[in-house]
């Protein structure tokens, strides 16, 4: 992939978890809602029914994620002479930018601008739903040990094989010493994964990142 396909990739990846992300955050302020979900309510909480406190955290999420997506698709639109758009829920206005991202006009520095932005929003997401760090499955098999156990953590911009008993040939590698150490490969080699001296390994799908879109857990 060139730089700006690569780019466009990795967006639509966060694109698509703040689509998801978004209307469980509309469901924490829906009425009725009684409070956090269960397996995030503190230890020792007050228990039974009752309509809990407003969460200001997630009221100042919801407004800063609908702005900033608001002013996205407006930059995006205007930097591809498009004029400005029409309104829309939140979810609705990420599929559109989405869209955009293989118009004409499109360089890296749109797209780069587009996936931070995209990122940043999915993290005060997850933050005000006390979500831990996404992750995605994905097709292939783990050069090392053969396993299905290849997941994408968006966040850390790696792919890491999730196997515990995952092990290498190299003596000084982590893995030969502590069982909780975990192979990973940064997102310039999850296209194609070569061996040391040369040694060409089983690659990723090519398209690593749109593979995984339907996979997420």
């Amino acid at each position: 992939m060139n730089e700006i396909s690569t780019a466009a990739v990795h967006t639509r990846v966060w694109l698509d978890l703040l689509g998801r992300q978004f209307p469980e955050l509309l469901a924490e302020l829906a009425p009725g809602r009684t409070g956090p979900r269960p397996s995030r309510t503190p230890r020792g909480g007050p228990a039974g029914g009752g309509s809990a406190p407003l969460r200001l955290d997630v009221s100042d999420a919801i407004r800063d994620v609908t702005d900033g997506v608001i002013e996205l698709e407006e930059a995006v639109r205007e930097r591809l002479g498009q004029g400005r758009p029409r309104k829309a829920p939140v979810p609705e206005r990420l599929r559109r930018i989405a869209g955009l991202l293989d118009a004409p006009g499109v360089d890296a520095v749109l797209a780069e601008h587009v996936l931070s932005e995209a990122r940043r929003m999915s993290g005060r997401c997850g933050r005000a739903l006390g979500e831990a760090e996404p992750l995605f499955r994905v097709d292939g098999r783990c050069p090392w040990c053969d396993s299905v156990s290849l997941r994408l953590f968006p966040a850390r911009q790696a792919v890491l094989c999730v196997n515990p008993a995952c092990r290498c040939g190299d003596a000084a590698c982590g893995c030969a010493t502590g069982a909780e150490h975990r192979h990973s490969w940064p997102e310039e080699e999850w296209a194609a994964l070569t061996g040391r001296e040369g040694e060409e390994r089983p690659a990723l799908p090519a398209d690593t990142l749109r593979a995984a879109l339907g996979a997420a857990r």
